[in-house]
């Protein structure tokens, strides 16, 4: 498989109604959502790229951190209106039809590094549920974000409602689905559809600050705790077995060490684990 270079900017789809992006550098991979024309609303084509881009991803030992974000002053309108039909329920020749958009949130989910959105303008429909494919969501306080199939006479994609409800429960799912309501970044948050709400002014000073920061932790303990967090929806002997693989991988690991002694030092540990190949 090719794997992006560190310095090299990919540009993705042919497309004139939107592509998707991603820049390389210092570990961190910017992916970024760009269809000015629909507030960044994702098409057919700009949900195969995502699919595409997130194994590449993961397989790019260099990259550490993923960041998925739109491009200007808006996150993203969901699934594009004019292509919805082949966004949700894509007519294939054997009688069944695939869900494109739930297909890029897969991709997404399936990452083993750590990932996170950030949500600056409007987040929508299908907009929110690619941002909650990341481990988590962190919004501009301008953001707004509604979840709003109701208001179009359609069913928002499995995997969407069943991470939603995880989140904020069923009573809360209920009420946002049904309603088709537009939460401020402050409602979202005490909702639990965004883990913290930024100030305007310094959204993109503490957003690169965090993405620093996660890139500074050990590797190891990043990919072992986030596989273990998603253990916890899988058959408890799936779990028992995550966890006893991580647990028994512990001493192996060189980051145990390493961050042992830059405590007791007082210094910043330099973690060396990389997952493998």
């Amino acid at each position: 498989m090719t794997v992006l270079s560190s310095t090299e900017r990919v540009r993705s789809g042919a497309s004139s109604a939107g592509r998707i992006s991603v820049s390389i550098a210092n570990g961190v991979a910017t992916v970024e959502i760009s269809n000015l024309a629909q507030r960044n609303a994702l098409t057919r084509d700009m949900c195969w790229e995502i699919q595409e881009l997130m194994p590449r991803l993961e397989a790019d030992a260099d990259v550490a951190v993923v960041v998925l974000r739109g491009s200007g002053d808006t996150f993203c309108a969901g699934a594009s209106i004019s292509e919805l039909s082949s966004v949700l329920v894509d007519p294939q020749p054997d009688g069944t039809s695939v869900d494109h958009l739930s297909g890029a949130d897969a991709a997404i989910a399936s990452l083993s590094k750590p990932s996170v959105a950030l949500v600056d303008g409007a987040c929508m429909g299908g907009g929110w549920q690619i941002a909650s494919a990341c481990d988590f969501i962190i919004a501009n306080e301008r953001a707004v974000i509604g979840l709003t199939p109701a208001k179009i006479g359609i069913i928002y994609p499995r995997p969407g409602m069943e991470r939603l409800v995880r989140l904020v429960g069923q009573a809360n799912a209920k009420y946002i689905l049904l309603t088709g309501r537009t939460f401020s970044a402050t409602e979202a948050r005490a909702l639990g559809l965004v883990a913290d709400v930024v100030p305007s002014a310094s959204f993109e000073e503490k957003s690169a600050a965090l993405v620093s920061s996660l890139r500074s932790r050990s590797r190891f303990s990043m990919h072992s705790m986030k596989r273990l967090v998603d253990a916890t929806d899988a058959a408890p002997s799936d779990a028992d077995r995550e966890w006893a693989d991580a647990w028994a991988a512990m001493p192996d690991s060189p980051d145990m060490e390493i961050g042992i002694s830059a405590f007791l030092n007082r210094e910043q540990p330099q973690f060396r684990w990389r997952p493998v190949d």
